[in-house]
């Protein structure tokens, strides 16, 4: 196993993911912005080290970066996991609620490849995990700007796995339906209750299931899987 840096370390899937990646004998550092406690807590608990970083700022993501490198080691696979979502009818939107949700989940993406991936290409070798979401892929009552920002994940995995083919690094995605904790958790309960009545599983998943996935993805194991969007969704 090589190294891996993870962001959004510090929430429920982001933990279930260092976990998952540091059980299996991966070298793992994470990212984490306001959530001190959970994160040192977490690296004490798994060995992982922490690096706090806002990764929608440029300087910021870029000091992270190098910081990362000269005391972690360039890592071998990015798992792209950071982003937020908030509850705002469309009517209700201002301009400034959907820079937010563009920011937080693709302006992230973008800052954290961007910084990191460079170094991929000139070892010609890497891979890069990036965290979708069921929201951006079928007609479900969720926020109009969660979904969106989830959705610009497929062009960008589709596109960016096809610029860096010839530099030997892959980009992959992971969609997870609804899971147990994390965004999920705003899902109002009645929607819980649609969503379930169509899920194959009949049940939320756990985040160790998807974890498990994005490890998969991330390791040599997968190493002829490129340009792909896995579910993760209980058949939906």
């Amino acid at each position: 196993m090589g190294k891996v840096f993870i962001t959004g370390g510090s929430g429920a899937l982001g933990r279930a993911l260092v976990r998952k990646f540091a059980e299996r004998g991966w070298g793992t550092a994470f990212g984490y912005l306001s959530n001190e406690g959970a994160a040192l807590e977490l690296a004490a608990e798994t060995g992982a080290a922490a690096y706090r970083a806002d990764l929608e700022d440029r300087d910021s993501t870029e000091k992270m970066a190098a910081k990362l490198e000269d005391e972690f080691g360039a890592p071998d696979a990015l798992v792209n996991n950071a982003g937020r979502s908030s509850v705002m009818p469309f009517a209700l939107l201002e301009t400034s609620d959907w820079e937010e949700a563009m920011r937080a989940n693709m302006r992230t993406m973008f800052h954290a490849t961007h910084a990191l991936v460079r170094g991929m290409v000139r070892r010609k070798s890497g891979s890069v995990v990036n965290l979708g979401s069921i929201a951006g892929e079928r007609l479900l009552a969720v926020p109009v700007t969660y979904a969106a920002s989830k959705s610009a994940v497929r062009g960008f995995t589709l596109s960016l796995a096809r610029e860096l083919a010839r530099h030997s690094v892959r980009v992959n995605a992971v969609v997870p339906g609804l899971l147990e904790a994390g965004v999920s958790s705003l899902v109002p309960q009645a929607e819980k209750q649609e969503y379930l009545r169509y899920c194959l599983a009949g049940r939320p998943g756990r985040c160790e299931e998807v974890a498990e996935v994005v490890e998969f993805l991330a390791g040599e194991r997968s190493s002829f899987v490129n340009a792909q969007l896995i579910h993760v969704d209980g058949g939906i």
